[in-house]
Formats: C-alpha cells, structure tokens, sequence
C-alpha cells in the first residue's frame, strides 16, 4: 500500500505533512509491504478537486483525513474506500454519514510517544508554516526575549514532539501542532497572525474533540508575510481577521510590544484541552478503523 505524502512546492517539509510517513509506519508496520495498486491517505486537509490528480492509483483508503483547502470533492471516486475523517465538518461537505466523522488521525500520536516528566518552557509558540518561512527568525527572537521555547514546523517529527511535550503550554498557528499537544495532554490555545489561517480545518477538529475553536487574532508579525489569503471570498476573510484583531484589542498593544501582548494573552486567555474521555474514545475508534483496514487488506476487500 502506497503511503501518500504532500509535499509543498517548494520543497520545504512540514509537520503535519511528515507526520505521514512518521506515525502510520509505526501503526501499521506490515500494511505498506504490499497491495501496491492502492493509496493511503491520512493526515492532512487534503480532500480536495485536487487530490484525485495526485495520486496514481484508482483504489483509494481515507483515514482521519479533512476537508478544507481548495475545492471539495463533487463526488467521491469510485474505488476509495473512506473509513473515517477528520470531522463532521468535513464529513457534511462529502456527503457522508456522521459515523465517519472520528477524528484527525494525528491524535493517535498519543499511542506512540512517550511523554516526558519535565517541562523546559512555560510556553511555547509553533507559527503556521508560511509564517515560519517567512518570519521563522522574527519568531524565535521574541521567543527567546520571554524565555519561552519557539517550535520550527520544519523541523524533523521527533524534534517538533520533543518541543512541544516539553512545554506546559503551546500557542499554536499550526493545527497539526494543536493536536499533537492535545494527544500529548499538554494545553494549547490557538492564535492567527494572518487571515491565511484557514478557520474551517480548525473548527472541524475543534467539533470532533468537543472543544469550542476560540482564535486570539493578532496582526502580522512581519511585512515579510504572504500580504493576502487564499481559498472563497478572500476579501471577507480578511475583513473578518482585522475587525477580529480590533475587537479582541490586540492591535494597538501588539504593534507597541509583541511581547508584552502575547505575554497578556497566555495567561488571561481561555487555554484549551479535550477531556481524556474523549481523547481515549477517539483512539478506540480510530484503532478500530485501522483494525478493520488491516481485516480488509488481509481479505478479499481490495481485490
């Protein structure tokens, strides 16, 4: 079974993406040693009019997979099988049965870490990865002015784990970062820099998990940023991020001293977790799928 990967444009690694090739290898060590003429895909908002080009087999598996970026779907082709995604958000856009709303597979990282016993950093800050790119330095350098710990999307999985179970809370642009903290149990609150933040994916998670999405918005960090955002109605989004910015009175603060706001805002801000019910229902459910996958594999299913 081919193991799907994206990979941007330019070459850059990111962390939800290379969760892929880290996570379900280790889940599933015999499944990608054979049924060649079919695709894995996992981790990522990939379900899109884009993805069919991408992958060069007919048969298809979808597991724990969003909607989001671009088109979606007008139909699902023949030969792929769904067995869960991300949430209901995502199941609604597909037509889908609410049962196949689980969860971003990335939660089963809790399965596969080993959490440590001491944090490093009061709190940590993980930018999407455009804003790294673009600001990466920027970042670290007001990290570094609080004494907190800066979580680079590029970096290598283990590394990106390692940061953020070492920290007692995760501000996070990237939601991949978001989730494997809540796997992780480490708290998190979710911040925009940029209307390139894609509202849905978050509250699609934030639905499968039951926690409510509540971004703080705060101005781009840099004239260095992407100046424009992509996706439907891009002049609304953007409109909607700085009327955002202004009633949360972020801006003017933030403009005079980043660090003082973003200081403000850990620590009377609302931080986020799933309850460890939740958390541990949706890893029995996720595993169930991927035990029915296996079953399947092993049978007649995909012949």
């Amino acid at each position: 079974m081919k193991l799907f990967h994206y990979l941007r444009k330019d070459g850059i690694e990111n962390f939800g993406d290379r969760l892929n090739l880290w996570l379900w290898p280790k889940l599933m060590p015999n499944l990608f040693n054979r049924h060649d003429q079919i695709t894995f895909v996992g981790i990522g908002t990939l379900l899109n009019h884009r993805l069919p080009q991408r992958l060069d087999t007919e048969k298809v598996v979808i597991m724990g997979t969003g909607v989001g970026y671009g088109q979606p779907l007008e139909f699902l082709p023949e030969g792929w099988t769904v067995y869960c995604v991300r949430g209901p958000l995502s199941a609604r856009h597909l037509g889908l049965p609410i049962e196949k709303a689980i969860a971003d597979g990335a939660v089963l990282l809790a399965q596969c870490v080993q959490r440590q016993q001491t944090k490093k950093f009061p709190v940590s800050v993980m930018p999407h990865i455009h804003h790294a790119v673009a600001a990466g330095d920027i970042w670290k350098t007001i990290c570094q002015a609080l004494n907190w710990g800066y979580v680079d999307p590029r970096w290598p999985v283990e590394t990106v784990l390692s940061a953020i179970d070492g920290t007692e809370l995760l501000l996070a642009e990237a939601m991949h970062g978001a989730i494997a903290a809540d796997a992780l149990r480490v708290p998190w609150m979710p911040i925009q820099t940029s209307p390139r933040i894609l509202n849905f994916k978050w509250q699609d998670w934030c639905a499968s998990i039951g926690v409510a999405y509540k971004p703080q918005y705060l101005p781009p960090l840099s004239r260095q940023y992407p100046p424009y955002t992509k996706g439907k109605h891009p002049r609304i989004t953007m409109a909607n991020y700085w009327r955002r910015c202004w009633q949360q009175n972020h801006f003017s603060g933030y403009l005079k001293n980043v660090e003082s706001c973003l200081l403000k805002i850990s620590r009377t801000q609302p931080h986020f977790l799933s309850s460890s019910a939740k958390l541990n229902t949706l890893i029995e459910q996720l595993e169930g799928q991927l035990t029915q996958l296996e079953s399947d594999a092993a049978g007649d299913y995909f012949k």
